[in-house]
């Protein structure tokens, strides 16, 4: 039996952790959730993690929550596989990145899917939902200028913060937003295509069955 389990739903922002996981090459199993059905409400879920929310990382016994938390936890305990920046500048680059799309793009979406978090007046959601598409839209272009450089996010080799940003631009792709990544933003759709280009990221993304961003 593996000491480590990733509790998932497919398509969340656990995705990047699940990559991450598996990128590291750590013995894990995954556990997934069924945020529809209410998996992440049971009673069993709940003595895992109060918070009710996807991802969490049972390690030993010992509980980790929150995505960046737990990329990073992993990254740091694989320091040969260079998921974490050795150098002090590009860690905190890396820092930023995970801050960056934690408050910003994750914010923003959650206003759209789960516009009931944020007013109890029904006649508020439609313009809450889009004006927060429009802001992730904004948002995309500054992510975007940031890629624009090409290669990794941060340094010359793949980190958390790549696993980080396939997440939000496959949630902008996605049927929620429908954005046309590859027209508005192809600096970030070709990031996105080398991420899902590995392995890995492969594995994960048919294990969680969703699609390759297309070459």
């Amino acid at each position: 039996m593996s000491p480590r389990t990733l509790y998932y739903a497919p398509g969340a922002c656990s995705l990047a952790a699940h990559i991450i996981l598996e990128e590291s090459g750590l013995s894990y199993e995954g556990a997934k959730l069924d945020l529809a059905k209410g998996d992440q409400r049971s009673a069993q879920y709940l003595a895992i993690n109060d918070r009710g929310r996807v991802p969490a990382l049972v390690e030993d016994g010992w509980v980790l929550t929150e995505c960046a938390a737990i990329m990073r936890h992993v990254a740091r305990q694989v320091p040969e596989k260079d998921l974490w920046p050795t150098d002090l500048r590009e860690q905190a680059m890396a820092d930023e990145w995970l801050g960056w799309l934690a408050c910003n793009h994750h914010v923003t979406y959650a206003h759209i899917r789960r516009a009931e978090r944020y007013t109890d007046d029904e006649e508020a959601l439609d313009g809450i939902r889009a004006k927060a598409a429009d802001t992730y839209g904004d948002l995309c272009t500054m992510t975007e200028v940031r890629l624009s450089h090409g290669g990794w996010a941060v340094g010359e080799c793949f980190t958390v913060a790549d696993a980080y940003l396939l997440l939000f631009w496959i949630w902008g792709n996605g049927p929620t937003l429908r954005f046309d990544m590859a027209g508005r933003f192809p600096a970030w759709t070709a990031h996105a295509r080398r991420v899902a280009a590995r392995p890995a990221v492969q594995a994960v993304l048919a294990r969680e069955g969703l699609g390759v961003p297309a070459a």
